[in-house]
Parts: C-alpha cells; sequence; structure tokens
C-alpha cells in the first residue's frame, strides 16, 4: 500500500516537475504524457530493483498510476483551466510582425527558432510572418500576412 502512495505522490511531483519545464523539451508530446512516460518507466525499475519485487505490487502501481493520468485528462476536457494548469497556455511570440522578446526571452526561443519554424511552414522569411505562437505542447504555429 505504501509503494501506492508513493506512485501518487510521484505522478504529482513528476507532473509539476515538467510542467516547470520550458515547452521546447516537450515538442510533439504532451507534457502529461511525459509523466505517464517517466513515472511508468521508473515503477518498472523499482520494482526490479527495490526489496520488493513482487509483480502484484508492481502492477498496483502500474494501475494507480493509469488512473491518475485518465482522471487528469478527465479533468483537463471537462476544465479549460485545469487544462492550463497542467499543460500550459498558448503564447503570441510574435504580434503583428513584431517580436516580443520578454516571452521569447522567457521560454528561450530564439530568432532562429523562428526562422526555422517559417520555413517549415513554408514561408520564406520571418519579415512576412503576422503572428507565431508557441503552442501547449510545444510547438510553433506560423500565421503569414495575408
Amino acid at each position: 500500500m505504501v509503494s501506492v502512495l508513493y506512485a501518487v505522490a510521484g505522478y504529482f511531483f513528476l507532473l509539476l516537475t515538467v510542467r516547470v519545464l520550458k515547452r521546447r523539451a516537450g515538442s510533439g508530446i504532451s507534457m502529461l504524457d511525459f509523466v505517464l512516460i517517466f513515472l511508468i518507466g521508473g515503477v518498472i525499475i523499482l520494482g526490479t530493483m527495490a526489496q520488493d519485487r513482487s509483480m502484484t505490487n508492481a502492477t498496483c502501481i502500474v494501475i494507480t498510476i493509469g488512473f491518475l493520468h485518465r482522471t487528469v485528462a478527465w479533468a483537463k476536457s471537462k476544465s479549460p483551466k485545469v487544462g492550463a494548469l497542467v499543460d500550459g497556455v498558448p503564447l503570441v511570440l510574435l504580434d503583428r510582425g513584431k517580436a516580443r522578446r520578454e516571452v521569447m526571452d522567457h521560454m528561450r526561443i530564439t530568432d532562429l527558432d523562428l526562422e526555422i519554424a517559417a520555413r517549415a511552414a513554408r514561408v520564406p522569411s520571418t519579415d512576412q510572418v503576422d503572428y507565431a505562437v508557441l503552442e501547449r505542447n510545444g510547438s510553433i504555429s506560423i500565421f503569414p500576412r495575408q
């Protein structure tokens, strides 16, 4: 039973830790999925390395983590505030072609990152970008000038 309580505490600790990390580390994968991957991996290691090597203990922990993951995902779908708390909100990096330096510096986004995102969106230069948005999953959305 103690292991299950450790798993619950570990889940929320990792959720907080991953949320505090900058979005760039999670590009292409949601923060919630990061938590799930790391925690289940840790549980498997604990199940084989700790004193209690029983499959029952490891199974109970994995089921608990899966239940917590589903509960947090459900809460995110029901409440935008929970979604914003867990995943964050999109941030505008370029507003009508002008860089928002305070946001870019805080999120450690460089001009080169914006140029790469623009090229990926088939826009030759950031001079032709009206808006650039850092999405919740770490990707950069580009909205070219009309």
